[in-house]
């Protein structure tokens, strides 16, 4: 039997965002964070003492002979303070750490509290269930800048954004400390409010659930919500210390679950986030396969007599990425999901990383002979046939065409072959039906398919949503340029140089002169909609590559055809590069 561990991260890896993490008060304990029952018990012994009793060995007891109820965290609070803010006063010392306790470790974040919120941040969990009322998961969360939806109340829930536009939705279902509606007691915790237990049954049903620091014991709500779900769509895994009680058990027979033995909260999440990781490195080419493979282009490109290595080298890279593009072609059983575009985006990078950085290399090295080569890969893995599916993956069929495309336009930019960049530009694509565009006006930007509803929104690291595409790629080419770009200070300036120069060819092939003086000059409008990087907001780096274009670079541009070939259509086309920029830069 494969060992239930392995089993949990596999399918966590290859469903991602489907699995729940249901988290209870065994996971704050190792931060010293004590439990409501715990605090409530507390109370009732601050409450006797002020009675004259301080011997009693059952608080609990002691309070329902002397006060006739059950001690309650609510009632209790309301008779010890009259304010939210004495209440808030009071709970300091149980949940938020004193300056003594940050500097020795106490009711801090534990290390499984930043594993899970690393398996939030790479998109495979989504939603994460706790029956402990501390901030200590929120916090690891925002640690790592991860905003996440927190659901505590009925009121919460109410106001709160839908699940499925949320990274990240952590359900309370105790409550929050600072709510003195927290839920302590047995009649409390015997059931759910009707929108609660609406929230809790869609999450159950849809969701798998990895069960950690909880007894299943004191909650009958959310044991009954486990056992009512009507279906199984994906198991539950409960990592459990020793030996689990006959509820838990019952509740794992119940769902068909497996239980994965653990050491501790902390060692399990760490090892369970190192396991799932170590699958997306999987995915990745081995660095010295890759190595090897960009070293050996390398040689085959410098000598003529290994022309046939060579394509047959890029040939076999081309087709592990059809591979996975008729692999990954299969829609998601499961509904959509953000990390669904982020996990898919990363798996298509991987498979394309070799080829990319091959292509770098023909860029940037070659003479000519490979560019009929590298032109038809281009064109051959830019159209797909008609699929049915969530549209944002479907498109994404074309990315690693947009990838290949960058790579070996910077490459040629790097070492100045303007005619070949051109040609790159402005090569025609049969996209079906006898039509054909341009590779500018297919896979640059805006104007590619992928880009429809700008899903790139969802992975931006740097700029924001304006130019997320664009940053997405600086960030990815610094890394794959590294085989030819030895000076990490030139990489920006040549990733948005070829950038412009694609927006540049655009204009080239969108207008003829007069048609460009006449957008320039139309009402409300001084510009030429056109695709753009980040060089629109980034003056300070285009403003030089500009000046270039009116100088020492204007003859080499026009005579590989850029601007027509024309001195004055190419001011026109500056000037209106520059006033779409004006809009952007905001």
């Amino acid at each position: 039997m494969i060992d239930p561990l392995h089993a949990l991260a596999f399918s966590i890896y290859e469903n991602p965002g489907v699995y729940c993490i249901l988290l209870g008060s065994g996971v704050s304990r190792a931060a010293e964070i004590p439990t409501g029952w715990e605090i409530t018990l507390d109370l009732v012994r601050r409450v006797a003492a002020l009675e004259g009793v301080t011997d009693e060995t059952d608080w609990a007891a002691w309070y329902k002979r002397i006060h006739g109820s059950e001690p309650g965290y609510s009632d209790l609070l309301d008779q010890l303070s009259a304010t939210p803010d004495e209440r808030r006063s009071m709970l300091h010392s149980y949940i938020e750490p004193m300056p003594e306790e940050l500097e020795s470790g106490k009711k801090v974040p534990t290390k499984a509290h930043r594993a899970i919120a690393k398996l939030v941040q790479a998109g495979h969990i989504r939603v994460i269930l706790t029956t402990n009322f501390d901030r200590l998961i929120e916090n690891a969360l925002r640690e790592i800048g991860v905003e996440p939806t927190v659901i505590g109340s009925e009121d919460a829930l109410k106001g709160a954004v839908p699940l499925i536009h949320s990274r990240c939705y952590v359900v309370k279902l105790h409550g929050d400390y600072l709510d003195t509606r927290i839920l302590n007691t047995e009649t409390e915790l015997s059931a759910y409010a009707a929108s609660m237990n609406t929230l809790l049954d869609r999450i159950i049903d849809e969701h798998g659930l990895i069960v950690c620091g909880w007894s299943g014991d004191w909650d009958p709500a959310l044991r009954a919500a486990i056992t009512r779900a009507p279906n199984r769509r994906y198991p539950l895994f409960w990592a459990a210390r020793g030996k689990l009680s006959a509820v838990a058990n019952d509740l794992v027979g119940h769902r068909a679950g497996r239980v994965v033995t653990i050491d501790g909260a902390d060692a399990f999440f760490e090892r369970l986030d190192t396991l799932v990781s170590a699958q997306a490195d999987a995915q990745r080419p081995n660095p010295r396969s890759a190595e090897l493979l960009v070293a050996s282009a390398k040689k085959f490109l410098a000598r003529p007599e290994f022309r046939i290595q060579l394509e047959e080298l890029i040939g076999d890279e081309q087709r592990r990425i059809d591979q996975h593009v008729v692999s990954a072609s299969g829609q998601p059983g499961a509904g959509w999901s953000d990390d669904l575009f982020i996990s898919a985006v990363a798996r298509y990078e991987a498979r394309t990383e070799i080829l990319a950085r091959i292509f770098g290399i023909l860029g940037r090295y070659g003479t000519g002979g490979e560019s009929r080569t590298a032109l038809d890969v281009i064109l051959e893995l830019s159209v797909r046939e008609a699929a049915g599916g969530f549209t944002a993956l479907i498109n994404l069929r074309t990315y690693p065409a947009v990838l290949l495309f960058y790579a070996y336009g910077i490459g040629l930019l790097k070492a100045r072959r303007f005619e070949a960049l051109f040609e790159l530009l402005t090569a025609p694509i049969n996209v079906g039906r006898d039509n054909s565009k341009a590779v500018v006006s297919h896979l640059y930007l805006a104007t590619w398919e992928g880009m429809e509803n700008d899903p790139w929104r969802l992975v931006h690291e740097l700029k924001g949503p304006k130019t997320a595409l664009s940053d997405h790629l600086h960030g990815l080419f610094q890394q794959w340029t590294s085989d030819y770009i030895f000076a990490t200070n030139e990489f920006t300036s040549l990733f948005e140089h070829f950038e412009l120069l694609a927006t540049l060819a655009y204009i080239t092939l969108a207008r003829d002169k007069a048609g460009l003086q006449a957008a320039l000059g139309g009402a409300g409008r001084d510009f030429l909609w056109t695709p753009i990087g980040r060089a629109a907001w980034h003056s300070s780096v285009r403003g030089p590559i500009i000046e270039s274009w009116k100088t020492d670079l204007q003859p080499e541009l026009l005579k590989a055809g850029f601007a027509r070939g024309d001195k004055d259509y190419l001011l026109l086309a500056i000037q209106s590069i520059l006033a779409l920029s004006g809009r952007i830069s905001w």
